[in-house]
């Protein structure tokens, strides 16, 4: 390793390939390229000076270099606009604090405008042209070229340098985004470092979280530079981290003067061919708080789901027709149908049967499947229920013809279908007919197990019974998920995001009950 420095005392490379997902500081907004600029620009109509606001940028880098490692070479690469200026700042302060510090550039300084040239002339130091030499001797380097708003492939001397600095064993903090990764898509421009901390500012973006830009961002630090938090009233953004924050106000705890209808009966369709869908849905909706959860299903599957599980209540069909019966009962108030249902005709008819009494609907698996050939006739029966769609990738695609990254193709399917989509992966996207989304990061790498999307469905539906509207249930349901298979670790199947969630519930009331909630 260069200069034989240690590796960072807090993530090696290899750990952060993991994508453990960490962040510190900031609330929960996730605010694109575009609300960020105009975050800046509000900030300095309030009388906040560019200049002020770049210092602080560069002050909160500083800090985050020299709170984690002891002092070493610093090898700072600025790029033409006000990351740029950024890492000027930074550069000034390490050299001021006795760090040794060199500094590349892509251009000229006197090519930097505003408050970016400003503090290239405060540097004061050597600026050498942008080049791989300038890693041969770095202790740790700064990513301070491009930022969010990258609208083009890396190319050139940056590309190059990308290359070899993630083959080198040296720590690299990135301001704002690690260059190449676009801010509000997280997709990767041609190539970006892996860094081992990325500091941005005010507030996250989507990028930060989606993949792969979130592998690369390695753990992100949001500093606070002096933009208002009263800016976000004129931005009003429509995109969130999912935390409980973002709903908990609409989640359902028990009450005295509760009795198992009042907390809801969730009714899960069953198949005959993989009868542990429906079990494992069924055992996520109680737990989650349903007071009742029925299967209903071929007779000839019914015994498989209730034998492990005596509070599990069973209803036998064989039609549509017979279905549609079943759901007379009105206090049947919230509908899964998918799992394991196979991709045949009844499956077809009992989702249309579902949508038709307007219940609240979850529509996964086999039942979103099953309308490839014409999904138009799906988001017309959904149109007018309170409904949740769960795909994944594969799922989405038979479905919808949309391109374009994660987040937005959510967001249009949202509009088109007029249900909430949960589009399920390691960075599952929630997005609302209205624009709303949220973004879930706490999904850990045991979550690719057989039976977990069964789990999650089930939490959702679970959550519906109880009378959360889909958009928060959706997003209480993937972050449950996420934090119960967290809690559990290694090892992690299915059934075991089921049973250690009333350990994770009972914490997040705790956590409630401290904050006040």
């Amino acid at each position: 390793m260069p200069g034989g420095y240690p590796a960072s005392p807090l993530r090696t490379r290899a750990q952060a390939d993991r994508d453990r997902p960490m962040t510190s500081g900031s609330g929960g907004e996730l605010l694109s390229v575009d609300e960020m600029y105009a975050a800046d620009r509000l900030a300095v109509e309030r009388g906040v000076a560019e200049i002020e606001l770049m210092e602080a940028a560069g002050g909160a880098v500083t800090r985050e270099i020299t709170r984690r490692w002891a002092r070493r070479p610093v090898t700072v690469l600025c790029g033409p606009g006000n990351n740029g200026g950024d890492g000027f700042v930074i550069a000034r302060l390490l050299a001021g604090a006795g760090w040794p510090v060199t500094v590349g550039m892509l251009g000229k300084p006197d090519a930097l405008e505003g408050a970016a040239r400003v503090n290239a002339g405060r540097w004061g130091g050597e600026v050498h042209p942008l080049s791989t030499a300038l890693l041969d001797e770095a202790g740790i380097v700064v990513d301070a070229l491009f930022g969010a708003g990258l609208a083009r492939p890396l190319a050139g001397t940056p590309l190059e340098i990308v290359r070899v600095l993630d083959g080198l064993e040296v720590p690299c903090v990135a301001v704002d985004v690690p260059s190449g990764v676009d801010g509000n898509s997280g997709l990767v421009l041609g190539a970006a470092p892996r860094a081992d901390v990325t500091v941005t500012f005010f507030r996250r973006k989507p990028g930060h979280l989606l993949l792969p830009g979130r592998m690369h961002a390695g753990e992100t630090v949001v500093a606070d530079i002096g933009i208002p938090d009263a800016v976000l009233d004129e931005i009003r953004p429509q995109a969130w981290a999912n935390r409980p924050g973002l709903w908990y106000d609409m989640f359902r705890w028990p009450h005295f003067a509760d009795h198992k209808y009042t907390r809801g009966h969730a009714l899960i369709v069953g198949g005959a061919a993989m009868t542990g869908a429906a079990r494992l849905a069924a055992r996520a909706a109680r737990r989650v708080g349903a007071g009742l959860v029925t299967v209903a299903g071929n007779p000839d599957c019914l015994s498989a789901c209730s034998a492990d599980a005596p509070g599990l209540l069973t209803l036998p069909f064989a039609t549509a027709e017979e279905f549609d019966g079943i759901l007379d009962d009105d206090r049947k108030n919230a509908v899964l149908v998918g799992p394991g249902n196979g991709v045949n005709r009844t499956t077809h008819d009992v989702t249309l049967a579902a949508a038709a009494r307007g219940r609240s609907l979850v529509v996964d698996a086999d039942a979103l499947t099953v309308f490839e050939a014409e999904p138009r006739e799906l988001f017309a029966a959904v149109k007018n229920t309170s409904c949740v769609m769960t795909p994944h990738a594969g799922e989405f695609s038979r479905l919808f013809r949309i391109r374009g990254d994660k987040l937005a193709r959510a967001r249009s399917a949202a509009e088109i279908s007029g249900a909430v989509m949960l589009l399920k992966g390691a960075d599952t996207v929630v997005a609302a007919p209205d624009g709303r989304a949220a973004i879930n990061d706490n999904a850990p790498p045991e979550l690719a197990t057989a039976g977990s999307g069964d789990v999650l469905a089930g939490l959702v539906a679970g959550l519906m019974a109880q009378g959360m509207p889909p958009f928060e249930a959706a997003c209480a349901g993937a972050w449950l998920h996420g934090a119960a298979a967290r809690e559990f670790g290694p090892g992690l199947i299915a059934e075991d995001i089921c049973d250690t969630l009333p350990g994770v519930l009972a914490a997040l009331r705790r956590n409630a009950a401290r904050r006040g909630g």
